[in-house]
């Protein structure tokens, strides 16, 4: 026996559903656990625990077996997290190129002038990144509009790991000099 067809009548639903929102209370847990990353929190070494005092004789110092010297990583540290800061905020910011734009040419900083400036470029701008993640009016989850993806949140990310990378980089230099 056939079953019999019957017509039902499709109820118009209206949607009530509104768009997603985060009240920021709930962002702050967020935002305060990747400022405490950032400056260095947890298991990571700071910024200033490992090249507070260097000494700018030794920063274009080689070690046996290890290819940088700590010019040669704070200069990349430094080009790096300015990219990435750019990039998270302006537009019309052009990387440099991979890998020659992140890399300084010299093993050792020109002289000491050069040395603190860039130490003091790399703490500026991990300041403002740091200003970035704590501005509740930054959405941390919505996509970059000029990027293919990417999100304040995984840049601040990027930030903090590139930069615990090579400070446990430094650490480990710092012992092998003798410092």
């Amino acid at each position: 026996m056939a079953k019999k067809k019957t017509k039902t009548k499709k109820a118009s639903i209206k949607s009530t559903k509104k768009p997603v929102t985060r009240p920021a209370s709930l962002d702050q847990p967020l935002r305060d656990h990747l400022l405490y990353l950032l400056k260095g929190g947890g298991a990571h070494a700071s910024f200033d625990d490992a090249m507070g005092d260097w000494p700018v004789q030794l920063a274009g110092a080689k070690v046996a077996n290890f290819p940088h010297t700590a010019w040669m990583l704070l200069e990349h540290m430094r080009l790096a997290q300015w990219d990435i800061l750019e990039f998270s905020r302006n537009a019309k910011h052009v990387s440099p190129a991979w890998p020659g734009g992140y890399w300084p040419a010299a093993e050792a900083p020109p002289d000491g002038k050069a040395w603190r400036a860039s130490m003091a470029a790399f703490k500026k701008d991990l300041q403002t990144m740091e200003r970035l993640v704590a501005d509740r009016k930054v959405d941390l989850y919505a996509r970059i509009p000029w990027g293919d993806g990417q999100t304040i949140l995984r840049e601040a990310l990027l930030v903090a790991d590139h930069n615990a990378y090579h400070l446990g980089q430094l650490v480990m230099l710092r012992k092998s000099i003798g410092i």
